[in-house]
């Protein structure tokens, strides 16, 4: 059994995928491509519960960036961050 090791050094400016790319699973809600499209069922319902936490009222008709920095700011509110 043959283990091929191919690797490349990418230029410093270069995106790259892998050990040293760093944490590709957030994104800036602001950078979504879909970000500009209603919250999801389940957005809603988690801002709905930490919304009642903090004893606050959102819009209901925010989309899905906005709900997530919504999440986000609810979160450090109510410490379930």
């Amino acid at each position: 059994m043959t283990t091929s090791n191919n690797s490349s050094t990418p230029d410093d400016n270069a995106e790259v995928l892998g050990a040293d790319a760093g944490n590709t699973t957030e994104k800036d809600p602001s950078d979504w491509v879909t970000g500009d499209e209603p919250m999801t069922g389940a957005q809603r319902s988690y801002l709905d519960t930490l919304a009642r936490d903090a004893g606050e009222t959102i819009s209901a008709d925010l989309n899905k960036a906005q709900a997530s920095e919504e999440i986000d700011r609810l979160q450090g509110k109510t410490d379930r961050g």
